[in-house]
């Protein structure tokens, strides 16, 4: 599905178009539409309690209500082991699929949430020290 930025992505201020692939039920693709940068993409609810606020003037910008369809994805930056891969679960992106719009979120008022959690501390079986 194509998605349309509403706000620019850190570091990627140019692209202003992406596609987003499933690969799985938990890891995504979001690639840009020019042969640009692509992201691995995790669902964040399949590993951990996950809760933010859309601040007001993106939920205008998205036209996101109590009825929007959204997924909720957040970037991992792979490393050779899946282990050793960290989550940023800071800047989450939102995807509006009612409408196609897409935006990335800063959240900088919770302690509770790294910018590169490893990916480790969330696969069962693994110690979380």
């Amino acid at each position: 599905m194509q998605f349309t930025l509403q706000l620019p992505m850190l570091g990627f201020e140019s692209v202003t178009h992406m596609e987003l692939k499933k690969i799985d039920d938990i890891f995504m693709r979001l690639e840009t539409m020019d042969g640009g940068p692509s992201f691995t993409l995790i669902n964040p609810y399949a590993l951990r309690e996950y809760s933010f606020d859309i601040p007001t003037s993106l939920q205008a910008a998205m036209q996101i209500d109590e009825s929007t369809n959204l997924l909720i994805f957040n970037i991992v930056i792979l490393s050779s082991s899946i282990e050793d891969s960290t989550i940023n679960f800071v800047a989450p992106l939102i995807f509006n699929t009612d409408n196609q719009k897409m935006a990335q979120v800063i959240i900088d008022n919770r302690s509770d949430f790294a910018i590169a959690e490893p990916i480790r501390n969330y696969l069962k079986g693994q110690s979380n020290e």
